[in-house]
């Protein structure tokens, strides 16, 4: 692999650290550590969805050496989402299984999105490709809306929540979400349909 392959990878691996440093020096008590990383490393991992999730809307809507680039290393972005996501699932579970447990009923959403987020992984090959054909992209559709869906719904929440320290997050991430969604739809259905990408 290039090293322009690895740059995904390792701007995963920062954000998350720094998420988790942050965690660490913030929180007063190990309850707070675990509540603050499972927080944290979930924004971490955000835009590195987001490029994943635009790269071909973003190239069909502007087509440069920038988009072009994003969308030729899409799947190393989404490998990258994958691995961060993974350290947030780690810091997710610390935070249910030690301090905050959770019905299981409400965690069904996030596994579901887990399930596809790693059967997208495994998926991220010619071979697969070749081997799933018109179901592979069936398979990466789903599982890149239902993970938006699961973002948007945890943010969305938050920005209605009743304690206010989540107000914050929840309006950010809620309108940038739904922004994203917008560029996909005018990018298929709009003036992007005449640039179809590589």
């Amino acid at each position: 692999m290039t090293a322009a392959r690895l740059i995904p990878f390792i701007i995963a691996l920062l954000l998350s650290t720094i998420a988790l440093a942050a965690a660490l020096v913030t929180g007063a008590t190990p309850s707070d550590d675990a509540l603050l990383a499972a927080r944290w490393t979930a924004r971490a991992a955000l835009p590195l969805f987001l490029i994943t999730y635009l790269a071909s809307s973003l190239y069909r809507l502007t087509p440069n050496d920038v988009t072009r680039s994003l969308l030729q290393r899409r799947r190393q972005w989404g490998l990258a989402f994958a691995l961060s996501h993974s350290i947030h699932l780690v810091a997710l579970l610390i935070n249910i299984t030690l301090y905050r447990p959770r019905p299981l009923v409400s965690l069904a959403g996030g596994a579901l999105a887990y399930l596809f987020v790693y059967l997208m992984a495994i998926t991220s090959t010619e071979g697969w490709q070749r081997r799933l054909g018109h179901r592979w992209k069936q398979l990466h559709s789903i599982g890149m809306h239902l993970t938006w869906a699961v973002f948007l719904v945890g943010y969305g929440s938050r920005a209605f929540h009743q304690d206010p320290a989540y107000h914050l997050e929840g309006r950010i991430f809620t309108p940038l979400l739904l922004a994203a969604l917008a560029i996909r739809l005018w990018a298929k259905f709009g003036r992007g349909r005449r640039t179809q990408p590589v």
